[in-house]
């Protein structure tokens, strides 16, 4: 039976201070976080349970009653405080993600303001306390109310990082603005929600958008948490995209108790090599899709419409997100929903301004392309930082004059065809393109009469080596090589394809290619050394048998590169460049150790 208000209320405040109707108020559980690198349990998100067989026993239902009832702020600390005493109590090994909601609109403060809205100075006591180190405690931001107050919060968290917590941002494509929060609040984590984990295995869309929040993660130096994992299938996707923590009812499930270390069943999969090619319909031509075929006309507003008038515009079109401001075919402002809204929320605002012209409101330098300008350009710009000001729409035009509005989402979903159409293609172990989009970027080269140079790149010794140190680690080897390569290539310029096996190609259109292939050599002598025992080194190489049984002894593994150029008159498809560039690496490996053969004959045809 549902307790009556004041029931509820009486209930809360007893749970606030710690107890309940039928004994303790607040309990935590705790769920292990696996760092599949290491298959150890990295750390514990904290998790609390409302006094048991009672109405508030699940988090949602206690955090509805205590924002009813204007106890949110108490409610918060209490849980932090049960949280903390359990994890100290237990001993648990690694890092509390410890649950903390947001500041929105006052509601996390009860009246409360300054740099301490997220309850930092009791937070830090309640850790002292029990003789925590604040490195040990991430503090992981839940974001789920459109009333987010970003600059308080942002004060905030600065705060605790002073103070040596880290931070993480939960449930990130789940909230009203988790891609924003990312770029405003940088977090030491993120974690993906479980919505985009589920299924993954065989979703090309979310498995091409976990892709890409590990590249943007890679890029701003953030570690990905992937949550939800319910099965094998799912963790061996997660964790083959380059993700390396993750939590979830096929690892663990909460418990008051928690696991220390995971079950065998868990270890079995966490060490099976299995990459899972998702099969899309391929898109020819996606790379020169241009903003003219994402643009939406949109009837704009003169800098003179009073404010007023825009936000009935925006009240009477739901879907409606930006609206550009245009005097004489020239676009000067653009207007965005949530900030207009989100001003006019103010007291008193729309008696002030509502009457005013809508240009002291617009953003007077929008984001603003050529319908001409491709797709591809702009998600360069995304990987670059850039991902912030296009999420929240920009202006497009012609010849200056105005075209049309583009939305984030709008080209959030071209870009993803496009990288669902190279993820068709792409090799499982190191994501690089595999021979498709090399055989057709060399054709363009070609076709375009355009000098470069191709440089085929391939393991010496490489099969024996997987004998003896099996083939797990002779995947780590050829993910080195990848690594090697997208290190000394120019990504402007450039293409690197995986061709399969340890076999790389490398079409350089770099003018200092040759420095590149020799540091690409130099960086993969220094790092060899890691993957063999001090004593082969200092042999020269290790023994492997061959067919028959014999023990045959085989130089350290070394990386050979032959190199061909490539120019209009001497070739005229990708099948006579590809048959020269294997010739020039016959030539490389004949030579000892690291080395590079570059093709320097004429009239090869």
């Amino acid at each position: 039976m549902q307790p009556n208000a004041y029931d509820e209320a009486l209930s809360l405040e007893a749970i606030c201070r710690g107890v309940g109707p039928r004994g303790p108020g607040l309990s935590p559980v705790y769920q292990p976080i696996l760092d599949f690198r290491t298959s150890s349990v990295a750390g514990y998100e904290g998790l609390i349970r409302g006094p048991a067989q009672t109405p508030l026993h699940t988090p949602a239902a206690l955090f509805a009653a205590a924002r009813r009832h204007g106890l949110l702020a108490r409610l918060e600390l209490a849980c932090r405080r049960v949280v903390l005493q359990g994890f100290a109590q237990r001993d648990l090994p690694g890092r509390l993600f410890l649950n903390i909601g947001p500041v929105c609109g006052g509601l996390m403060t009860d009246g409360g303001d300054g740099a301490d809205a997220l309850g930092l100075a009791e937070t830090l006591a309640m850790v002292r306390s029990l003789g925590l180190s604040p490195e040990r405690v991430v503090i992981e931001l839940t974001e789920h109310q459109p009333t987010l107050d970003l600059p308080a919060t942002r004060a905030a968290l600065a705060e605790y990082r002073s103070l040596g917590f880290e931070i993480a941002l939960d449930d990130l494509g789940e909230g009203y603005a988790s891609l924003r929060l990312w770029s405003e609040l940088r977090p030491d984590y993120v974690k993906i929600d479980r919505h985009f984990v589920d299924g993954i295995d065989a979703d090309t869309v979310k498995l091409q958008f976990v892709r890409s929040i590990r590249q943007i993660a890679d890029t701003s130096g953030a570690r990905v948490i992937a949550e939800g994992i319910e099965h094998a299938s799912e963790l061996q996707v997660v964790r083959d995209l380059g993700i390396f923590l993750g939590q979830g009812y096929f690892i663990a499930r909460p418990a008051a108790e928690p696991e220390r270390a995971i079950t065998a069943g868990v270890q079995e999969v966490v060490n099976e090599r299995r990459a899972y090619v998702h099969q899309q319909p391929s898109r020819l031509g996606a790379s020169n899709v241009t903003l003219e075929g994402i643009a939406a006309y949109v009837v704009p507003v003169a800098p003179q419409m009073r404010n007023e008038d825009v936000f009935a515009r925006f009240e009477a079109d739901p879907g409606l997100e930006v609206l550009p401001v245009v005097e004489r075919d020239r676009p000067v402002g653009l207007i965005g929903r949530a900030a207009l809204i989100g001003r006019f929320a103010r007291p008193f605002t729309r008696e002030l301004y509502g009457r005013k012209p809508c240009s002291a409101v617009m953003e007077p330098q929008p984001l603003t392309f050529d319908k001409e300008a491709r797709v591809e350009d702009l998600s360069r710009m995304i990987a670059e930082g850039a991902s912030r000001q296009l999420a929240g729409g920009f202006i497009v035009t012609d010849q200056g004059r105005y075209f049309g509005v583009a939305q984030g989402h709008a080209l959030m979903r071209h870009i993803t065809d496009m990288q669902l159409d190279a993820a068709r293609y792409a090799n499982p172990l190191t994501l690089l393109p595999g021979n498709v989009p090399i055989d057709e970027h060399m054709d363009r080269l070609i076709n375009r009469r355009l000098t470069f140079h191709a440089c085929y790149i391939d393991l010496d010794n490489f099969k024996p080596f997987n004998d003896v140190f099996g083939y797990r680690r002779g995947d780590d080897l050829i993910q080195l090589v990848a690594r090697v390569l997208m290190a000394v290539r120019n990504p402007e310029s450039d293409f690197l394809g995986h061709i399969g096996g340890d076999d790389f190609l490398i079409l350089f259109q770099s003018s200092d290619w040759e420095s590149r292939c020799r540091e690409a050599l130099s960086r993969f002598g220094d790092a060899i050394s890691e993957y063999f025992h001090p004593d082969q080194l200092a042999a020269g190489g290790f023994e492997a048998e061959d067919r028959r049984g014999m023990a045959v002894f085989h130089p350290i593994t070394s990386l050979s590169i032959g190199v061909v150029e490539v120019t209009p008159e001497r070739f005229l498809s990708h099948v006579e460049v590809s048959a020269a560039a294997a010739e020039a690496k016959k030539m490389a490996k004949r030579a000892q150790g690291n080395s590079l053969f570059v093709e320097r004959r004429r009239g090869l045809r």
